[in-house]
C-alpha cells in the first residue's frame, strides 16, 4: 500500500507543477482590461515559472541545467509554490489559492518523510 501512497504523491507533485502554471496564466490573463496586457501577462508570467522550474527544478532536480539540492531547493519549491499560491489569490480566487498552499505543504512533508527528496 505504501508504495502507491508514495506515487501517488509524486503525482501530485506533478498537478500541483501544472497548477502553478495555470495559476500564473489566470493571474495575467485577469490582470487588465486591455488586450495586448492580458496576453503578455497570461503567456508571460508561465513562461517564466518555467524557464525557472527548467534552470533549477525539473525532474527534481535531475533534469534541471542548475540543479539545486538542500535547502537552495526548499527555497525554490516554496518560492515556485508560493508563486502560484500568490498569482491565484492576486486574481481574487483565495480559496484555491488557500488549497493549492496546503496541498503544497502535504505533499513537501511527506516527500520528506518518505525520502522522496
Amino acid at each position: 500500500m505504501l508504495p502507491i501512497a508514495k506515487g501517488a504523491n509524486l503525482a501530485l507533485m506533478f498537478f500541483l507543477e501544472l497548477g502553478v502554471l495555470a495559476s500564473a496564466g489566470y493571474w495575467g490573463f485577469t490582470l487588465s482590461q486591455h488586450w495586448g496586457v492580458k496576453l503578455l501577462a497570461g503567456l508571460g508570467a508561465p513562461a517564466l515559472f518555467i524557464a525557472a522550474w527548467a534552470l533549477f527544478g525539473a525532474g527534481g532536480g535531475a533534469n534541471a541545467v542548475i540543479p539545486l539540492t538542500g535547502l537552495a531547493r526548499a527555497v525554490l519549491e516554496i518560492l515556485w509554490f508560493g508563486g502560484g499560491a500568490l498569482a491565484l489569490y492576486a486574481a481574487g480566487a483565495a480559496v484555491p489559492a488557500g488549497a493549492l498552499a496546503a496541498l503544497f505543504v502535504v505533499n513537501a512533508v511527506l516527500r520528506i518523510v518518505w525520502k522522496q527528496v
